[in-house]
């Protein structure tokens, strides 16, 4: 219990801490005025309040994975907690805040087009292809995940291809109309749902005296596979999280003043964090250890897990509205990343999206393309989608370390855990079954050299970058209103 309660402690001193000290680094602008009123379209670029755009943005970078995840990482032990906090704190948090601001500098411009702009033009393709790719993934995944848990919650009464279609037509509404006009307006109810089930389960644990084990070395980690590189790809929302690089600039295109990044991008993966912590520790504390959390989670995955911890913590009605909760999770992340594909291909078109018609065009062949891909099995392509997602944060952290060299800061805040997440990124691809197969410590000696290289061809662009003043954010005097 004094692990789980100091890890959460942690999380909150490190918003107030290093979360100013992040901010301090960047230097926000608080005359600068910022693409919501800019860029003003009521359609994408739509000012709103901070605790509104707060609240979106938890609900839209906290899918199930700041649940399943953490569920699944408690399998390696009391090990998880210092990942969860550590990585936070000191590598998510500062991404997210990063990719935010960084957007916000630049006309509330999506991953590609920063990676195009701070990493190379190469790299606008790559990204792009790459970010399209992984937002189909999380939205179709999105659409059977939260589907079959209602369908469990009905007890079968409702078809799940009923649900899925109904799932599926609040997502198009979510992805053409107006920011402000669904999801602005419906998730603080969702919200509500989030709160209860993360709180409900949090303060369950702490009243009942539930046996969260301690960090000790006896149980450090119980399970056999290596903590390196394993644990950073299982445990992901919660922690660090390239998906939440193609969230953030939903919010960045809302956001009315510099000054609310931090409570809206730093703040909001602290909170993720939180509620990771608390579904890692319930987890560890209510199966009789790791046997039997193994034994469960290979009967009904992480679902199961879900329904039985929030039935014990919360009773009969409690755990509905908690799983409900859970529910939540995936649905608004799975919207927002419909509508993240859809601005990132108009982006890259520079197609202007005030015009529904424009909108709907792009939109339609990926609800096509998910329709589809929500009949094949996800087992292979989901093990990709780990490795896909921490190879974003990588790219997100570097154009973050890029911005900050260039404007003679404190780069390495970014560059240290981009580095040692590329490390993580290249041995896993090199030693897993889905990638080259490699013996262990050939994957790591591959990880070892290949970050190496990459990141000295980082310094020499970096280098190049400052030399030739590289402009970090667009001038408001040529910035064009959209059309």
């Amino acid at each position: 219990m004094y692990t789980f309660l100091a890890g959460i402690a942690l999380l909150v001193i490190g918003y107030f801490t290093y979360g100013k000290f992040i901010e301090k680094v960047f230097g926000v602008k608080e005359e600068r005025a910022t693409p919501a009123y800019v860029n003003n379209d009521g359609v994408d670029y739509v000012p709103m309040s901070t605790p509104k755009n707060s609240l979106i943005q938890l609900l839209n970078i906290a899918g199930t994975g700041p649940v399943f995840g953490p569920i699944m990482g408690a399998l390696y032990g009391p090990v998880a907690f210092i990942w969860i906090v550590v990585g936070c704190i000191f590598a998510g948090a500062v991404h997210d805040y990063l990719t935010g601001m960084i957007s916000i500098r630049n006309k509330g411009a999506h991953l590609p087009e920063l990676a195009s702009k701070f990493l190379g033009k190469v790299m606008k393709h790559v990204v792009n292809a790459f970010a399209v790719l992984l937002l189909l993934l999380v939205g179709t995944v999105f659409v059977s995940t939260p589907a079959a848990l209602l369908n469990v919650l009905m007890d079968g009464k409702i078809a799940i291809g009923i649900i899925i279609a109904a799932i599926f037509l609040y997502y198009i509404l979510a992805t053409l109309l107006p920011v402000d006009k669904i999801i602005g307006r419906l998730y603080p109810y969702f919200g509500a749902l989030l709160v209860i089930s993360a709180v409900g389960v949090g303060i369950g644990l702490v009243a009942t005296g539930a046996p969260i084990p301690e960090l000790s070395f006896q149980n450090f980690h119980p399970a056999n596979a290596p903590i390196f590189p394993l644990l950073f790809f299982t445990i992901t929302c919660g922690a660090l999280s390239g998906f939440h690089a193609t969230q953030t600039p939903i919010i960045s295109r809302t956001t009315q003043k510099e000054k609310q990044g931090r409570k809206i991008f730093y703040g909001m993966m602290i909170a993720e964090g939180i509620i990771a912590m608390i579904w890692a520790a319930a987890a560890m504390s209510l199966f009789d250890g790791y046997k039997g959390l193994n034994e469960l989670l290979a009967a009904g995955g992480p679902g199961a897990i879900v329904s039985e911890v929030s039935t014990r913590m919360m009773g009969a009605i409690g755990g509905t509205l908690a799983v409900l909760g859970v529910v939540v999770l995936p649905i608004t992340s799975g919207d927002t990343a419909f509508r993240s594909a859809r601005m990132i291909i108009a982006e890259y078109l520079n197609i202007a999206q005030k015009k529904f018609s424009s909108r709907l065009w792009i939109a339609m062949p990926l609800f096509a393309i998910s329709v589809v891909l929500t009949q094949i099995d996800f087992n292979i392509l989901w093990r990709y989608f780990s490795w896909a997602n921490q190879a974003t944060a990588v790219i997100a952290l570097f154009v973050g370390a890029m911005y900050l060299y260039i404007a003679r800061k404190n780069y390495w805040i970014s560059l240290v855990p981009g580095s040692f997440m590329l490390v993580m990124v290249i041995t896993y691809i090199l030693n897993a079954q889905i990638g080259f197969g490699l013996p262990m410590n050939i994957a790591w000696i591959g990880g070892f050299i290949g970050a190496a290289v990459l990141i000295a061809l980082f310094f020499r662009a970096a280098a190049k970058a400052r030399a030739n003043n590289l402009p970090l954010e667009v001038d408001i005097s040529d910035w064009n209103q959209v059309a």
